[in-house]
């Protein structure tokens, strides 16, 4: 009921809205007064029930997951990049995501012990996916960025971007994890494992101590991008140390990613500490990409505690939005929440260095482990206060501005993806036991030095 009323609050929404056609979002425009006339007596809208800390989680989740269910592309099985079908010069509809698919499998278990699909279903739309997988041409075992859903061939993601995206390819090898480490089948185990033990990890570091982001067939290692942190990407490093078939060395993760220590930054803003990062800590998502299987709660090598780096910077991003230093409307303690996401005017990596007016639902939604409190009040804000012109078909739309009056016209994989699946972190633990229960990533993590 709560649903179909934000729905059709959403549908008169749009009838005032001027040129919502725009790939960035759409402006919201005063409407104009209208003649002087007798107006008939209408009777009072029904008044929103308030929902409990527990049924607002319940609803978020479920209406989120829709995207990578309801909305997912229909040949494959695969998240959509983005919900926009004229997107990309009229391809929205069918560019598919590799590392939006593997948010999205993340949350398959999630969504089979809330009941929202069956075992049968998930198990079947997997092996669908599986299918699709199997067929995409690979790089060296790599999967590229995007694929088209309807021919599965690959997508350019940019001039040179035309092969093997390893970042992308972890995000999806850690939702796939999730997924064999679940559902106990032998079939569905012994496909996953495969596309892993495929995975030619070492062939990334070109014979140097560092793994390299790209390798296209046309033009190999031309992009030249080193994966170094700190950032979204530690996920890479411990599961290319995990592979049974292609592994790397410790000191590839000493000498590359951690760049001999010198990724320990040791700052400090509003006096809380954070071991690691640019200052302010950078966009959030470097903060929930690779724990949506990694489990931080007690995870700690030589450089940080994982758990203190997440939650420093989740609360260093919440208190920079309430201290609000450029006087942006709407920022305080129950509106926050800065990372990349559509933006006023194309696509921004947001952060407290690149403050553009911009709140990203999944910036909050996501820290749900490390700020419950601040990220609750964000839900019951964005769902309660903007939920007029906020929430649709499949959960927050991607960004909103309240001192530019804008709000994005759709969602992307990989903003909605962490929003399910690290709520059920905070919730359960669900997607982290699952992912830390690979005998493989067991290894890793020891071979690398860490204790969990």
């Amino acid at each position: 009921m709560i649903a179909q009323l934000r729905t059709l609050s959403l549908l008169l929404f749009l009838l005032a809205i001027v040129g919502c056609s725009s790939d960035s979002g759409t402006e919201v425009v005063p409407e104009q007064p209208e003649p002087e006339t007798e107006k008939p007596e209408v009777e009072e809208p029904e008044e929103v029930v308030s929902l409990s800390d527990t049924e607002l989680l319940d609803l978020v989740q479920e209406q989120t997951f829709k995207y990578f269910w309801d909305f997912a592309e229909s040949n494959s099985g695969m998240a959509r990049e983005r919900s926009q079908d004229d997107a990309y010069g009229g391809q929205g509809s069918d560019i598919v995501t590799t590392g939006g698919t593997g948010f999205g499998l993340a949350s398959f278990p999630t969504a089979v012990e809330r009941g929202w699909i069956s075992r049968e279903e998930a198990t079947t739309r997997l092996n669908k996916i599986l299918d699709f997988l199997e067929t995409v041409p690979t790089y060296h075992g790599a999967f590229s960025h995007w694929y088209l859903g309807s021919t599965a061939q690959t997508r350019p993601f940019s001039d040179l971007d035309n092969g093997g995206d390893l970042v992308e390819t972890a995000f999806l090898m850690q939702g796939l994890l999730i997924c064999r480490e679940y559902f106990e089948d032998e079939n569905i185990d012994s496909r996953i494992t495969q596309i892993f033990e495929n995975i030619e990890w070492d062939w990334y570091t070109q014979g140097e101590n560092v793994l390299y982001w790209h390798w296209s067939p046309n033009n190999q290692f031309a992009i030249n991008l080193k994966i170094k942190g700190w950032n979204e990407a530690l996920i890479v490093y411990v599961l290319a140390a995990s592979s049974p078939t292609y592994p790397i060395s410790k000191d590839v993760y000493i000498q590359g990613w951690a760049s001999n220590g010198n990724i320990i930054t040791s700052r400090s803003h509003y006096s809380i500490n954070m071991p690691l990062g640019p200052s302010y800590g950078g966009p959030l998502f470097f903060s929930h990409y690779s724990f949506i299987g990694l489990d931080p709660r007690n995870l700690q090598d030589e450089y940080a505690n994982y758990w203190q780096q997440n939650e420093a910077h989740s609360l260093i991003n919440y208190n920079y939005c309430v201290d609000n230093p450029k006087n942006f409307k709407g920022y305080g303690s129950n509106s926050w929440g800065l990372t990349a996401s559509d933006s006023r005017t194309g696509y921004a990596a947001h952060s407290p260095t690149n403050d553009l007016g911009v709140i990203t639902p999944t910036a909050a939604l996501s820290s749900f482990p490390y700020t419950p409190e601040e990220s609750m009040a964000a839900m019951r804000y964005f769902y309660e206060e903007q939920g007029d012109i906020l929430w649709g078909d499949l959960g927050f739309y991607d960004a909103f501005s309240e001192e530019y009056n804008w709000v994005a016209d759709g969602y992307l994989a990989i903003d909605q993806g962490p929003i399910v699946a690290m709520i059920e972190n905070y919730r359960t633990q669900l997607p982290w036991n699952l992912f830390m229960a690979s005998p493989e990533i067991k290894n890793g993590l020891e071979k690398l030095g860490f204790s969990y």
